[in-house]
């Protein structure tokens, strides 16, 4: 049987009865902030380890093989390739990274450009090392951006019906670990003949959508034809940013104003947009799951209901004021810290709420010779994500860990599953 150990000088660890430690929860982290949440939130569902959550994730990524394949054959970005003065692969997705190399190279100097994309983004099993390590019984897959956008229209198509396959192949053979979103091609047409085919697959439950839509926006009006088909097919759409706005403004900083305003932003504009064009009021039952909790719309809402009122050109389009609208959606948890949470809570209430963990984005800081055994290593990203949960009664707790999504997407309840079987069963 296993015992919880704290102490206010170490981190939170799960140890077996001869006092071994079998795995430290926080070794990245700040040691009595970590130990202290985790503690709590363990205490309250009843847990000893953070290994016995068994949450589900809606907001994780996969480069599948055959992408990552196609990404570093491409010449211009999107591609993965290794640059001068490093061993890793890296991910080139901003046409400003690509300048850079290209001024590196005509110097013949090293550069840091683009993101290190090693096992943990492509490989399977790897995330099920992940899943395992961080009590997540059952993730939900979906290709992180850039898609398929980047293709001419035929190769889209192609490619589409082969990543779904793909990824369905990868569900089917997992004993329930993974589910997942489709990938669709960006043409209207050939959009709704693909959904038609993701509807088909059993364990794929809706599309990974850009907040460029089919290209021309959310509000675009051929995208209520649709909206209507995602409608009737009872799919659900999760809504992620792509290219960030307002990029003009971060380049003196790295990715992170990219990631923490730029992706924020473009949800929070791409939705009110979509609101505002008032093709919801013609779709009801639309099933919309937005990432990183809606961007600032929780905090918004208000605002927006405002301005709206007071602009009958905009208003008399809609049915509803705009938090209306806001408050039919679903949103991830991935909020960070607890008053961003509660601010989301109290806007939609909890049981619009998923647990997301954005993996493999944002993986700890670890020595070089450590990185092929990342998935060993406790995540600051998908920690804190429960640590913002500790407050939260243990019923809404359970609902943003598992209830929550199995209802939305009709998952099955987790159950435990010996992560080696699984391993063995993938590879074959």
């Amino acid at each position: 049987m296993e015992a919880l150990k704290q102490n206010a000088c170490s981190p939170l660890e799960v140890t077996s009865e001869g006092g071994g430690s079998r795995t430290q929860l926080a070794t990245m982290r700040a040691v009595g902030d970590v130990s202290h949440a985790l503690a709590r939130l363990l205490q309250k569902q009843g847990k000893t380890s953070v290994r016995e959550l068994q949450a589900i994730d809606l907001h994780t990524h996969v480069y599948l093989p055959r992408y990552m394949d196609m990404l570093r054959t491409r010449k211009d970005v999107p591609f993965v390739r290794t640059l001068p003065g490093h061993d890793d692969e890296r991910l080139i997705i901003l046409p400003d990274e690509q300048k850079q190399i290209d001024e590196a190279r005509a110097t013949a100097t090293s550069i840091s450009a683009g993101r290190p994309i090693g096992g943990e983004y492509w490989d399977v099993n790897e995330k099920l090392r992940y899943m395992d390590h961080h009590g997540i019984q059952v993730s939900v897959l979906s290709l992180a951006n850039p898609w398929l956008d980047f293709l001419p229209a035929k190769e889209q198509v192609l490619m589409a019906r082969l990543l779904n396959k793909d990824i369905q192949d990868i569900c089917s053979s997992s004993n329930g670990r993974f589910f997942a979103f489709g990938v669709i091609p960006q043409t209207l047409d050939d959009a709704i003949a693909e959904l038609h085919h993701i509807s088909e697959l059993k364990n794929v439950r809706g599309i990974i959508l850009s907040t460029a839509g089919l290209g021309k926006g959310l509000d675009d009006p051929e995208m209520l034809a649709f909206y209507q088909t995602i409608e009737k097919l009872g799919l659900t759409i999760f809504l992620h940013p792509h290219y960030g706005v307002g990029n003009e403004h971060y380049h003196n900083y790295g990715h992170a104003l990219f990631l923490a305003l730029g992706f924020t932003f473009e949800t929070t504009v791409a939705v009110s947009q979509l609101i505002l064009s008032g093709m919801l009021d013609q779709v009801p039952n639309l099933k919309l799951l937005l990432a990183h909790s809606g961007g600032t719309l929780p905090f918004l809402a208000g605002r927006l209901d405002s301005c709206v009122a007071h602009d009958l050109a905009i208003s008399k389009r809609l049915q509803h004021a705009p938090s209306a609208y806001l408050k039919r959606f679903y949103y991830d948890a991935i909020a960070y810290h607890t008053p961003a949470l509660q601010c989301l809570i109290d806007f939609v209430g909890s049981d619009r709420i998923v647990f997301g963990t954005d993996n493999p984005f944002f993986p700890p800081e670890v020595e070089d010779s450590n990185k092929q055994g990342l998935n060993d290593f406790d995540w600051p990203s998908t920690i804190s994500n429960y640590e913002a949960m500790v407050d939260l009664n243990a019923d809404i707790q359970r609902a943003i860990l598992r209830e929550n999504a199995q209802q939305l997407l009709q998952l099955p309840s987790p159950s435990c599953i010996h992560i080696d079987h699984i391993m063995s069963h993938l590879i074959g």
